[in-house]
Parts: structure tokens; sequence; C-alpha cells
């Protein structure tokens, strides 16, 4: 009986020591379940572009276009030197695949040179000649613009775009240099002032964004852009002598090569581990 009483005593001993032990261990929290990662539902975000186009023209015309009705031939060359592009903008991020945004471009100067060749008969007699063109050419540019992401691979997304809007087309500095042999060779000169014109614009975009982080976005981007007809202002020859005309400068596009960035304003939330829970 006295052995029992023993085993009974150190039984007891030996669980309330190990209920001691226990009270100074570390509580592991409740069984969770790992939150489930943010849903994506896009949000808001500004941007900026730098970049430089590539432009050409359909036609540089006069106005009066009885000009070139006694012309038996005709042929022009025309081109654009590189001009830089400062954009700005505002967006929203639909979800992962679609965002949209508005922007405006600024699109500097640059230089227009053209030279027209032909051959002609007035009063049967036959002669040919040649013009010069130079100027300028500079363009503010708005548009609304969709666009698709097409998955991400090690943090690069390719995308495609299009845009509608307006552009302001301004051709300033415009001279008109000519020489022909009607009857006897002779030299002329005009020119005019700043014209500038709305028109509808489109444009068409692809390109590759990278993530850097959570709120920050690269792009290189490619744009093809339509930005109408532009026109200069009432020519005048050396003498001031005015025939109420002007030249246009038709079908204007160009390919634009830009560097960008997108700053989201909208931050996915971040998820912690729960803390240690211990007592004591």
């Amino acid at each position: 009986m006295r052995c029992v009483k023993s085993l009974l005593a150190a039984g007891a001993a030996t669980l309330i020591s190990s209920m001691a032990f226990a009270a100074d261990m570390p509580i592991a929290p409740p069984p969770m379940y790992a939150p489930a990662p943010p849903v994506d539902f896009g949000g808001w975000y500004l941007r900026g572009d730098i970049g430089f186009s590539n432009q050409r023209t359909t036609d540089v015309h006069y106005g009066r276009e009885s000009a070139y009705s006694q012309l038996t031939s005709f042929n022009q060359q025309s081109s654009f030197d590189t001009g830089g592009i400062f954009g700005v903008g505002a967006g929203y991020r639909f979800n992962n695949w679609f965002r949209a945004d508005v922007t405006g471009q600024f699109r500097g100067n640059a230089n227009l040179k053209a030279t027209d060749r032909f051959t002609g008969t007035a009063g049967g007699v036959a002669y040919n000649g040649i013009d010069n063109y130079t100027g300028s050419k500079s363009e503010w540019l708005v548009l609304a613009n969709a666009y698709v992401d097409l998955g991400t691979w090690w943090c690069i997304t390719p995308f495609i775009g299009a845009g509608i809007g307006g552009a302001r087309v301004s051709i300033a500095n415009f001279t008109d240099t000519g020489t022909n042999n009607l009857p006897f060779t002779t030299t002329g000169f005009a020119s005019a002032p700043t014209g500038s014109k709305w028109n509808f614009a489109w444009a068409a975009h692809a390109g590759l964004a990278y993530q850097v982080n959570q709120n920050l976005v690269l792009e290189l981007a490619y744009s093809y852009v339509n930005l109408g007809n532009g026109q200069t202002g009432v020519l005048s020859d050396f003498t001031g002598n005015t025939t109420g005309n002007v030249f246009k400068i038709k079908n204007i596009t160009s390919n634009d090569l830009k560097f960008g960035l997108r700053w989201n304003l909208d931050s996915p939330p971040v998820y912690a581990p729960p803390p240690l829970v211990t007592k004591g």
C-alpha cells in the first residue's frame, strides 16, 4: 500500500512539472490558410514620354491648282529632319490586360526641304524649271489611347494600342525659290508667315513595358502617327505683293520612337505573416 501511494505521488509531481514547463513554451497560433494574393483591379497612373519623330509628307502643293495645269511633267522630292517629342498624360488601368490614357505632346520643330522639277508649255513654247522649298513644322498632339497588354515574362510586358484625337500643325519660316527659262531664265522668290490648322489625328502603338516595382513601369515604344495636313500663311514675293494663296503640306505622317515611364498612383496592399504569439 505504501508503494502505491509513492507511485501516485510521483506521477502527480511529474504531471505538475510538465504543466509548468508547457506554460512557458510559445503557443502556436491557430491554423490559418495563406491569404490569397491581391487581385489587380488596376488603378490610376501618370505618364511621361520623350522621343523623336521620323516624318514625311506625300505632297508640298501650291494652293492655286491652275498653276499646275500647263505642266507636262512633274517630280517632287521632300523630307523632314528629325524632331523632338515631349509628352505627358494620365490614365487608368482596368485590369491585368487593358488600360487607357489621354496624352498631350509637343512635337518640336522639324525642318522641311522639298524640290519640284517640272516641264511645261506656254504659248506653244516648251520650258522647264525648278522650285526649292524650305520651312519648319511643329505640332501639338492630343490623343485618347487604349492598350492591350499581351502577358508578362521576366517583368517585361509587350503591348499594342491605338489612339484618336487632334493635331495642331504649324508651318513656319516657309520660302520658295524658283528658276525657269520662260521666255528666258528668271529667278523668283516668295515667303509666307506661320500658318496653323487643327486636324483629326490617329495613331497605332506597340512596345515593351518593364515593371521596376509596384509603382514604376518603364516603356520603350513605337508609334505610327497620322497628323493630317499643314499649310502656310499667305504667300508674298520680295516686293510684298501677294496673290492670296498658301502652300499646303499634305498627309503628314510620322514614325515615332519613344522612351516613357508610368507611375502608378494606387499600390496593391502588402500582406505580412502573422506574428508569433508567446505567453510569459
